[in-house]
């Protein structure tokens, strides 16, 4: 995997997949197991798992790497696969006065990677790999390396963050003279830059705009050195935020991304100019983001619209309340429960004692015995002429 330059976190999740696969058929050694065997599990991950198509497919290409590159052999047809049900997602948004809210409530480091997440569309690993030389103040661009799709791009450098990035720099600036002056390894370099150039791991150009603040063990070589910002430190910050500022969506890092293209879409910005921005490589991965903004289902009126105000002389706030006194009672709660006693028979109301106007109590019991007293009264008499 290494070879054909793949990443380090699709190394453990094929990793991952090849383990679960062994396992699932009692430790047998994969060059046993043939087509059956994968469309065993790949169903088996459908039915019994209910995982998601994505998982599904992650799994299968985790399985097709292992015969066609380890094994020598290539899977055929695979048609006994009970595939996963596909759904379309529509992807959270949050508005500008929720973002807002969050980027007032995070730290002074978070808030600076939430907001290039929001104000650049980029991917949270995107973010946190940003070296010193990708960031181009003159121009106001961010250049975009080694990302999820093949190519490289470019993204706008909002103005407001000029200041925070030149603090952010300053920062980065501490780390980097710390590792100079005690010589500590350079950073991990991609590909083979490193051996291209030897000096490029320990110059400033090629430092992480977000270094962490400590040494940590490189997992492919074993080297001690300076890593880039965790992601798990962005996302439990983001956490916490969301729980204190009361927003209940179902928010992550990733959501900065959707709320970029959706906003810029309601600005009216053209599709295909968010679909660089963003870096798709089809344009109907950029289209899900119509069916989220306010020009979409939530632009449109409902019909309810046209009448609400006209349903209660008060107004809509009122709506609910203008009938309520004389058609209901409504319960209000209460931390202690009163049992009435019934009242006795004899001193039920007459009818000619019953109000004429709507009153909080129901009128429905006086109305049942009325017409108990008028049914009993019409027995008697057609009881007397059948008598006589």
């Amino acid at each position: 995997m290494r070879r054909l330059h793949y990443s380090y976190v699709t190394e453990k999740t094929y990793i991952g997949w090849i383990k679960r696969y062994i396992l699932f058929h009692n430790k047998r050694h994969p060059s046993e197991l043939g087509n059956d065997a994968v469309q065993d599990f790949l169903t088996d991950l459908a039915v019994n798992r209910n995982v998601a198509p994505a998982t599904q497919n992650q799994a299968l290409n985790a399985l097709v790497f292992l015969y066609r590159e380890f094994l020598g052999r290539s899977l055929d047809e695979l048609n006994g696969i009970q595939w996963a049900r596909k759904k379309e997602h529509i992807p959270v948004v949050l508005t500008r006065r929720e973002i807002a809210l969050i980027l007032k409530e995070l730290p002074q480091t978070q808030r600076l990677v939430a907001s290039l997440l929001y104000g650049s569309g980029l991917r949270l690993a995107e973010c946190l790999r940003l070296r010193i030389k990708d960031i181009d103040f003159e121009r106001g661009q961010i250049a975009i390396w080694d990302s999820k799709s093949p190519k490289d791009r470019l993204v706008m450098l909002p103005k407001p963050l000029y200041e925070p990035l030149q603090k952010q720099l300053a920062l980065a600036q501490k780390y980097y003279s710390i590792d100079r002056a005690s010589h500590a390894p350079g950073v991990a370099l991609p590909h083979a830059i490193e051996r291209k150039y030897p000096s490029a791991a320990v110059s400033w150009k090629w430092f992480w705009l977000f270094p962490s603040h400590r040494l940590s063990r490189d997992p492919r070589t074993g080297v001690f050195r300076r890593h880039h910002l965790y992601e798990s430190i962005m996302q439990d910050s983001l956490a916490r935020v969301l729980q204190a500022t009361k927003i209940e969506k179902q928010a992550n890092c990733h959501t900065f991304r959707h709320s970029f293209a959706t906003h810029l879409l309601e600005n009216g910005t053209d599709i295909r100019t968010i679909q660089t921005l963003l870096g798709h490589r089809n344009l109907k991965t950029t289209m899900i983001y119509t069916h989220v903004m306010k020009q979409g289902p939530t632009g449109t009126r409902s019909p309810l619209d046209a009448v609400w105000n006209a349903a209660c002389e008060e107004g809509p706030s009122a709506a609910f309340n203008c009938r309520a006194t004389a058609h209901s009672n409504p319960i209000e709660p209460s931390t202690t429960v009163t049992l009435a006693k019934p009242a006795a028979r004899n001193n039920a109301p007459k009818a000619d004692n019953i109000p004429t106007h709507d009153t909080h109590q129901s009128r429905g019991p006086q109305i049942i015995r009325k017409l108990r007293a008028w049914y009993s009264s019409f027995l008697t008499k057609a009881h007397n002429k059948e008598h006589f």
